[in-house]
């Protein structure tokens, strides 16, 4: 099994950056890709980002946030800078064996518990 913990989440103002964490641990030789989903009130969970070697960017955030990870810490990191307020939402911090997994939240193996993220106008 694979535990992913969030922290970091929380109230912003447009403009402003946060940095996200998720910390994984448990058996991780499964685990070939991370990556974060978002989803707002009402709406369905989007895949922000994703890692293997490089990261990859869904366009709603791309030259915003940026996807990072701590091999050594089993670390992934979502640095998000110009919030707006349409990044209001609860972000997960998910764990997959492949690119064909993690594409879609169906498939996802393993999920964080999510932490919100509020950005006001």
């Amino acid at each position: 099994q694979v535990q992913l913990v969030e922290s970091g989440g929380g109230l912003a103002q447009a403009g402003d950056s946060l940095r996200l964490s998720c910390a994984a641990s448990g058996t991780l030789t499964s685990i070939n890709v991370m990556g974060w989903y978002r989803q707002a009130p009402g709406k369905q969970r989007e895949l922000v980002a994703h890692i293997i070697d490089n990261g990859t960017l869904a366009d709603s955030v791309k030259g915003r946030f940026i996807i990072s990870k701590d091999n050594a810490k089993h670390t992934v990191y979502l640095q998000m800078n110009s919030l707006k307020p349409e990044d209001t939402a609860v972000y997960y911090c998910v764990a997959a064996s492949s690119l064909w997994s993690i594409i879609s939240s169906s498939r996802v193996e393993y999920w964080g518990k999510g932490t919100l993220v509020t950005v006001s106008s």
